[in-house]
């Protein structure tokens, strides 16, 4: 292959399809989920009650982080605090003993509080791949319309089950306004 059909050949994101309403976009999304495809998305301007379910999507995996990033605060707080009153600089006051949980508390709450909070916010940056700067779909004229009144699905190229001449068509099958082909 010489170089000018190197620079001809595209390489394919995937395929996009555009949808003036809700009650269409759902009942794609089931179809889509139930035709097998792993590797695609729905992208609506406002939060549409139902279609998670409808695009079979996992609960989230952040309250197991969030939980556990709390539970390492809570043993980091009481830790510190032990090795600081019985360890480090341990002072005999009144007779009271190095170290007890009720004097500890508060600091133990503080900390697994902020432990939870900076786990939850780095868990979303984590999870949702943020922060992603750049997209494929932005290239798409018909996609700009996605925070006004558009809705859409797009099916990555990547998707094992992707074949451009059939998904095309199982697309178009699904009772869309356009199939656009987007383009890396």
């Amino acid at each position: 292959m010489n170089e000018g059909t190197a620079a001809r050949q595209r390489s394919v994101y995937g395929l996009l399809v555009e949808f003036d309403d809700v009650k269409s976009l759902v009942a794609a999304a089931e179809k889509v989920r139930d035709a097998g495809f792993k590797r695609w998305d729905a992208f609506t301007p406002f939060p549409v009650h139902g279609l998670d379910d409808a695009m079979g999507v996992e609960p989230t995996r952040l309250p197991l982080f969030v939980f556990g990033a709390g539970l390492t605060g809570a043993i980091f707080g009481l830790a510190l605090q032990w090795w600081t009153n019985a360890i480090d600089y341990p002072l005999i006051i009144s007779g009271k003993p190095f170290f007890s949980i009720p004097a500890n508390i508060p600091v133990l709450f503080e900390v697994t509080v902020l432990f939870s909070a900076l786990g939850a916010f780095l868990g979303m940056i984590v999870f949702n791949g943020l922060p992603q700067l750049y997209h494929s779909l932005f290239k798409s004229r018909r996609f700009r319309r996605v925070t006004t009144d558009r809705f859409f699905i797009t099916v990555e190229a990547a998707d094992p089950k992707f074949d451009p001449a059939e998904t095309r068509s199982f697309l178009d099958s699904l009772g869309g306004i356009a199939v656009e082909e987007v383009e890396e």
